[in-house]
């Protein structure tokens, strides 16, 4: 019975997985402009940089409100390598991941020691060192101005300059990071890495070297920030520091929870919850409330995550996990019986015969 339930749920997961697969084969012959698609386009980039933080912040338990810079050193790693010394954009792309990857081990092995919100500000100030430096080496970045002229991404010759063929690759690249974070997380190292979230000193009793897994974690998210700022940068063409700062890496936390820190799956949706959101915002605020400026846009989108956080703490995923398995386990259905038949029971008869009064 048990074998049978797993093979079930292991049937529907793979197709759930081929309905999505699917859906992305078949959206962009939906869509009615490229606009549209270009934001699709912007969700999967957003969604590789938030699949690693959620490694690092779910299933690690380690925060970070400076995975930005991350992001930022991909983008700028592979649009100079590729303008200023005619590198190829793959060969550039896992350039910059290298570099990050370099930077993130330095600047892991020096703030992971700490805890909570000390670990929260090293991180911080880690990312705004970061940003300084992509404001103020001018000859190098290109200053507050940044540089444009980055090529489009191209591999063997075949370059992704369409929005189609654009939207192709970076959904290949979402999945391939699905697929690994997948791997990871229900592998021993993700097991250990629950256990380090739960408790970091009785994983240590057990055995796991904590300070190690953290460190390594830490540099696979910055990479996948990495790789996400390689496509970003591929995309537009253009980069300065203004989507790097600390704004993005406040953005991609809240991407992150409202999705849900605990599931691969979840930055997907987090992110096109935001992306979408702060769409409509930017559509219907200006009609609805003409004098309204742009921060009545951040307080509508405030309210809506604290209304997610609230009746929905392990974010869209957690909560949608938990309604279906209530009502699959028939937790509604046992509430209105226990509710309903009770406004008629029939009281039993007295000892006597008589109805009880």
């Amino acid at each position: 019975m048990i074998q049978s339930g797993l093979l079930s749920k292991k049937v529907a997961r793979y197709l759930l997985f081929l309905i999505f697969i699917a859906i992305l084969g078949t959206l962009p012959l939906l869509m009615p402009n490229t606009y549209y698609l270009g934001n699709i386009v912007l969700i999967g980039i957003y969604s590789i940089m938030v699949i690693g933080l959620c490694l690092l912040m779910g299933y690690a338990g380690q925060v970070s409100l400076g995975h930005a810079a991350f992001y930022g050193l991909g983008a700028y790693g592979s649009g100079l390598l590729t303008v200023n010394w005619g590198w190829q954009p793959l060969p550039a792309m896992l350039a910059a991941a290298l570099i990050t990857a370099l930077v993130a081990f330095l600047i892991g092995i020096s703030t992971l020691k700490l805890k909570e919100h000390y670990l929260a500000l090293a991180t911080l100030g880690s990312g705004v060192i970061i940003y300084i430096f992509f404001n103020e080496q001018v000859n190098l970045t290109g200053g507050p101005s940044g540089f444009s002229g980055i090529p489009y991404f191209s591999i063997a010759g075949w370059e992704f300059g369409s929005e189609i063929r654009y939207y192709y690759l970076v959904w290949f690249f979402v999945l391939l990071a699905v697929a690994f974070a997948r791997n990871l997380v229900n592998s021993r190292i993700g097991r250990a890495l629950r256990a380090l979230h739960g408790s970091e000193l009785a994983a240590a009793c057990m055995g796991v070297p904590a300070y190690k897994y953290k460190v390594q974690i830490f540099v696979l998210s910055a990479v996948y920030g990495s790789i996400a700022g390689s496509l970003y940068a591929h995309y537009v063409t253009f980069i300065s520091p203004s989507p790097f700062g600390f704004q993005a890496s406040v953005e991609f936390v809240l991407m992150a929870a409202i999705g849900g820190l605990a599931s691969i799956w979840g930055p997907i949706l987090g992110v096109a919850a935001v992306l979408t959101l702060t769409e409509l915002l930017r559509a219907l605020v200006p009609v609805l409330i003409p004098t309204a400026g742009g921060e009545f846009e951040i307080i509508f989108f405030g309210l809506i995550l604290v209304a997610v956080m609230i009746f929905m703490p392990e974010g869209l995923t957690g909560g949608i996990k938990n309604r279906w398995a209530k009502r699959k386990s028939g937790y509604y259905s046992g509430k209105e019986q226990a509710e309903g038949p009770a406004r008629n029971v029939a009281l039993p008869p007295a000892a006597d015969g008589r109805a009880a009064e």
